[in-house]
């Protein structure tokens, strides 16, 4: 097994990291390496990695330093260590209504104990597709989601834009969103996400679309399931914007992640100038942020 660490220029990670995900699709390792530099990694063989070439001109100016390095060969167990239950709090119940905490695990980690009666688990393979739980943009997801559950029963329909593992997408079907698609540009993802959804027993549908050359689904009025329509996307900044350009009418509740602290004003502003979303939430954590965005009454 080789690791081969990329580390970049924090100011353009960003756009790094969405050129990796091309060559990397299976998704890539994010490690801070303090305030001016961030690495990313992937795992593989020699012939699964992408190409040196391919990765330089990826990267550009940002490069900072390229390396490989070859680990032992108990590597796919010790690699299980970095991958812990991640727990994300419910908030407090409004009007009687008490949601469960929700507990995302890899499958090789035991369940919640009998006494944890208000946990909602989540089974996700991290070997699989971006979104596991652990990185901090998922979590962030994932406590607005919940902070929208609450104030809204019933949950009415949801669409989750760049779906990856299914993570999100299961979490909502399990706190009553219904019906919930998933959608996702990789086909690798594609197919993680309706395993995973399997083995959580969600009932979600998942969909290949290419968010740059396809139109949504569900975003014209007279396509979309009745009741009030909730969409997440956790994505990176350009997409977002993409995003906010595309929709072609406003869904009642936008809940947006995958940004940078500094670019979530920006964001903001997109989707308040032309579908008139304001912002109801936002959450930090470390250098990443996510904003929950709704329309006018609700």
């Amino acid at each position: 097994m080789i690791r081969l660490a990329v580390r970049v220029d924090r100011e353009q990670a960003e756009l790094v990291l969405a050129e990796l995900l091309d060559l990397a699709p299976a998704g890539v390792e994010e490690v801070a390496l303090g305030p001016h530099t961030v690495e990313y990694a992937v795992y593989g063989s020699p012939g699964e990695l992408p190409r040196l070439p391919d990765l330089r001109a990826a990267v550009g100016d940002a490069l900072v330093e390229l390396s490989t390095s070859e680990l032992p060969d108990d590597w796919s167990e010790r690699w299980k260590s970095f991958h812990r239950p991640a727990l994300i709090s419910a908030p407090a119940a409004q009007g009687g209504r008490r949601l469960p905490d929700l507990r995302v695990r890899p499958p090789w980690e035991a369940p919640a104990g009998a006494e944890d009666r208000h946990v909602q688990e989540i089974v996700i393979d991290p070997g699989q597709a971006f979104g596991t739980g652990g990185h901090a943009s998922t979590r962030l997801c994932l406590a607005l989601l919940l902070e929208l559950a609450v104030g809204q029963p019933p949950a009415g329909a949801l669409l989750d834009v760049g779906t990856g593992s299914g993570v999100l997408a299961i979490a909502a079907a399990r706190l009553g969103f219904g019906p919930v698609l998933g959608l996702d540009n990789e086909r690798e993802s594609v197919t993680a996400a309706r395993h995973n959804a399997a083995v959580n027993e969600a009932t979600i549908d998942v969909r290949h679309l290419d968010l740059r050359t396809q139109a949504l689904p569900w975003m014209d009025i007279a396509d979309r399931p009745p009741g009030p329509l909730s969409v997440v996307a956790n994505l990176l900044r350009p997409l977002l914007l993409a995003l906010a350009d595309s929709i072609a009418a406003p869904p009642a509740h936008l809940i947006a992640g995958g940004l940078l602290a500094d670019e979530v004003d920006e964001v903001v502003d997109a989707f308040g100038d032309r579908l008139a979303l304001r912002e109801r939430q936002r959450l930090h954590s470390g250098d990443w942020a996510a904003v929950w965005l709704a329309g006018a009454g609700t």
